[in-house]
């Protein structure tokens, strides 16, 4: 794994962006790091001058905070279809996940979108954004 700080320029081809302050995607970010044993995925909490730019490059908006974002090798995917591209990337036995593909996005989504609505009220909320420990660092934006 790489210690080497990333730059706004550079964006690599596994990024994941997060709400930062919500309690549910922090432990998330925290189980992709735990099973990424080759730090492939990078990460940036939308609320960071890095999620701004990305947002912003990619036409969305950089006041709204509730998506999971995945930008896979220059594609952007959002809410349910993130999360399920980025557990085909983790690999291992969590790619099997990757099979709910075929349930219509409109389904899954409306699933996502429950649960993102209510994140707060049932996993919790931060003050501020994770900060990630110097070992983690370098997979931050």
């Amino acid at each position: 794994m790489s210690n080497n700080h990333i730059t706004y320029g550079q964006i690599p081809d596994r990024l994941v962006l997060f709400d930062g302050v919500c309690n549910l995607c922090n432990a998330s970010v925290q189980f992709v790091i735990r099973h990424d044993t080759e730090g492939r995925f990078r990460f940036a909490a939308l609320q960071s001058d890095a999620g701004h730019k990305v947002l912003a490059e990619h036409g969305l908006t950089t006041d709204k905070f509730d998506s999971f974002i995945y930008l896979r090798q220059g594609q952007l995917y959002q809410r349910s279809t993130a999360a399920l591209y980025l557990m085909r990337d983790l690999g291992g036995a969590w790619g099997l996940l990757y099979a709910f593909i075929i349930v219509p996005r409109p389904l899954r989504d409306a699933v996502y979108d429950l649960v993102a609505r209510y994140r707060y009220r049932w996993f919790g909320r931060r003050e501020s954004c994770m900060m990630p420990t110097e070992e983690l660092r370098g997979r931050f934006l």
